[in-house]
């Protein structure tokens, strides 16, 4: 066959098609995008602090903080709600022998529109998606407010993995090219977020008890790439009666009347209910349970609001899906649950996994209401209280040049960043549109030459230190403008008593989960601290892609491809944490060395999309009803109104901003309107389409709920305008409008 070859113009369009669609969609299971839909997310932060201090490692006071990512939903405060209660500043290890905690939230969605995803489903609160840029910046405003009461060693910043956030906010390449450029605007949210959350749990400090439960979850996961799992030892898969893990664990948090205060649950699944074809922000089937546990807790507070706040955290996610209903050719109905998830007509594109439900919406539902309904029945009868010191330990690695004891004789090594082809395909959740397929352990000429052209030729040194592994892109050895990939990561565990949580900075497959706990236990009792519990919390303070089983890397399946230090990387990692506990265990903290620290970029590659001017149409203003509401509604029908819009990520530059929407429903005793819902519930939908030339139009649905109490209701409309004078700075300003007035009513 004669080689192609093709002018540099033409590859630089090649280029440009496959770095911004290929890889972008790629990466959807590993980013939050946001396009043209709002949901909230929460930032949920959970305090926990021991008196007297009596850390093993350390002589000072110790304070942990788990702030958990994108996870529910957070808006206005509504009318009939009483305040979130506060208390003063807490007077830490007081006469008191047990726990200190506290529990926050707040919203730190971020920018919602000109960016990967723009509407608004549900909001996002902190219960964040956190990466390394986020964490550090958290980090700096902790120790400029508390000084060192809140450090990197016991603070963890985790996340959900909803796959439906904002993008633009992680400061490596790889992710601010699928991100289309870098968003301050939502990376100044987000960590303002993390830390209002972590300040509304500082002043809420109290005394109390932290209970601990275990149970399993049936009928909410799959395994998404069986075949590599068997790829395993028989006798390692024999000792374990799922190829995902079941257990949920929780915890429930009280102060010393018993009055709840919060929880926090770990459990395997990947917030991929909502599929790649979402265009609403919004939190996925976690952040549903999350929403359903609170709204139970918190009752007469709107969503996001309220004293009680229910985290419910990522672990060894990485090979699980929640659409149960397995992988099957959408265009034959046939199954293609095979090594490559590939149909014989149409090839990887027409793979796809389904959830339980009638939609992506209804699956969020029914996946998020089995996590919900498991972690209410451990909530309720949770009995187990966990005491004991509160210990910690952090190191930054270089996880690029980790040797790796493979037995007492033999090594091996971690490998500069590289993502195989495989990665390039996606997975059953979420395809990849180049028509690459899963399990390529062969590269392309083609797409090696295009590579070789644009980015140059991998080393080979990279090349064989992936084997086998057929390199895509080969992250670790570009540098421009910035590293592709992160070389340095944190490694973490905190103990509270019995309790480890190993904050890992990935996402393990269910056997890498199952082998790292199991190590670091191992390595607990070994130096006196037997029948310790280890909680793998997952993507944890830096994102560095799967973690697959050295046997799993050989099949390359996505997530082996996207295991991006090669082979040995599970070995590594298990022997990274091992030192953490050993020196927890044997009080030697104080001696870990701190490790490198990693860089923070100032020079970033700006968003693609500019800032333009809003504009209304001639004789309209911004808010003007341009379709209006129908006069009367029953339940389980959707009100529907247009707005003349204005962009909504200028919203994301007014802190003070609190939700897009509200419904409203009039009270005649009162002669008022008492909000019923905002961008945060589950039952409204946030639509923004943009126009040419700044003009737009803003649509907002109610979908009505049985639950919903008969009256008369109206719908407002709170946005941001871009305005720009000439010769002057742009200026936003805000505008609010109201639907005409309609009836709820039981039957026309």
């Amino acid at each position: 066959m004669a080689k192609r070859t093709f002018s540099t113009f033409e590859t630089f369009l090649i280029f440009l098609l496959v770095m911004m669609t290929g890889v972008t969609v790629a990466l959807l299971s590993l980013l939050f995008i946001t396009s043209g839909t709002i949901e909230n997310n929460k930032d949920s932060g959970f305090l926990t602090t021991q008196s007297p201090p009596a850390t093993q490692g350390s002589s000072t006071p110790q304070g942990s903080t788990l702030t958990q990512g994108p996870a529910d939903t957070q808006g206005p405060t509504a009318t009939q709600a009483s305040p979130t209660p506060s208390t003063p500043e807490p007077t830490l290890f007081q006469n008191f022998s047990g726990y200190h905690i506290g529990v926050g939230r707040a919203d730190c969605t971020g920018q919602v529109a000109d960016i990967n995803l723009t509407n608004t489903f549900t909001l996002l609160y902190p219960s964040c998606f956190i990466f390394v840029s986020s964490f550090l910046k958290v980090l700096n405003r902790l120790q400029s407010k508390y000084g060192s009461l809140y450090r990197r060693d016991n603070v963890i910043l985790s996340g959900t993995h909803t796959h439906s956030g904002p993008a633009g906010y992680f400061q490596y390449t790889t992710f601010v090219l699928a991100s289309e450029g870098f968003s301050n605007r939502t990376f100044e949210y987000m960590v303002n977020g993390i830390m209002k959350s972590i300040e509304i749990a500082h002043t809420n400090m109290k005394p109390g008890k932290i209970f601990i439960n275990k149970g399993n979850v049936d009928g909410a996961q799959i395994n998404r790439s069986p075949t590599s799992y068997l790829w395993n030892p028989l006798s390692e898969r024999a000792r374990y009666s799922s190829n995902t893990d079941k257990e949920m664990l929780l915890l429930k948090m009280v102060d010393l009347n018993g009055d709840d205060l919060g929880l926090i649950s770990w459990f395997a699944i990947h917030p991929v209910s909502m599929n790649n074809s979402n265009h609403l922000v919004n939190s996925d089937n976690m952040g549903y349970a999350s929403y359903l546990f609170e709204q139970e807790k918190n009752k007469g507070y709107l969503p996001g609001q309220g004293p009680y706040v229910a985290a419910f955290a990522s672990s060894n996610l990485g090979d699980v899906s929640p659409n149960t209903l397995g992988p099957s050719c959408i265009n034959t109905g046939e199954s293609c649950d095979n090594a490559n998830s590939t149909c014989p007509i149409g090839g990887p594109s027409m793979c796809i996994a389904m959830g339980p439900g009638q939609d992506m919406f209804n699956s969020t539902q029914i996946i998020g209401r089995i996590i919900y309904e498991k972690a209410k029945e451990l909530y309720a009868s949770a009995s187990q209280e966990v005491t004991g010191p509160l210990a910690s330990a952090h190191q930054w690695v270089n996880m690029t040049d980790v040797t790796v004891w493979l037995n007492s004789t033999h090594t091996g090594k971690t490998c500069k960043p590289a993502l195989g082809y495989s990665f390039a395909a996606g997975t059953i959740d979420g395809f990849g549109s180049l028509n690459f397929t899963q399990g390529t352990t062969v590269g392309d000429p083609f797409w090696d030459s295009l590579r070789d052209q644009i980015l140059g030729k991998p080393s080979e040194e990279i090349k064989e230190c992936q084997k086998p592994k057929p390199i895509l892109l080969h992250t670790g050895e570009l540098s421009k403008p910035n590293p592709w990939h992160p070389d340095i990561v944190d490694v973490q565990i905190i103990t509270l008593g019995f309790l480890a949580i190993a904050a890992v900075p990935g996402e393990f497959t269910t056997m890498s989960g199952r082998r790292f706990r199991e190590a670091i236990q191992e390595e607990f009792a070994t130096y006196g601290m037997p029948n310790m519990t280890v909680v793998v919390s997952g993507l944890c303070n830096v994102y560095t892609h799967y973690i697959t089983t050295y046997e799993e890397y050989q099949a390359q399946r996505y997530e082996a491809a996207s295991t991006i230090y090669g082979p040995h990387t599970l070995s590594a990692y298990i022997q990274l944490f091992k030192v953490l506990a050993k020196a927890i265990a044997t009080g030697t903290v104080a001696n870990l060395s701190t490790g490198p620290e990693p860089p923070f970029f100032k020079q970033l590659i700006n968003t693609l999309i500019p800032n333009i001017v809003d504009r209304a149409p001639t004789g309209k203003h911004f808010g003007d009803v341009l379709q209006p509401v129908n006069p009367t509604y029953r339940m389980g029908e959707v009100v529907e109104v247009v707005f003349v819009g204005a962009n909504p990520k200028n919203s994301a530059e007014i802190l003070t901003h609190q939700t897009f929407l509200t419904v409203e429903k009039y009270e005649a005793t009162s002669a008022t309107w008492q909000i019923v819902h905002n961008d945060a519930s589950w039952e409204t939908r946030f639509y923004w389409h943009k126009g040419l030339l700044g003009y737009s139009n803003t649509t907002i649905q109610w979908h009505i709920p049985d639950s919903a109490q008969p009256g008369i209701y109206r719908i407002r409309y709170f946005g941001h305008s871009r305005k720009q004078d000439l010769l002057k700075a742009a200026v936003i300003v805000s505008f609010e409008s109201t639907s005409s007035t309609f009836e709820v009513v039981t039957a026309l």
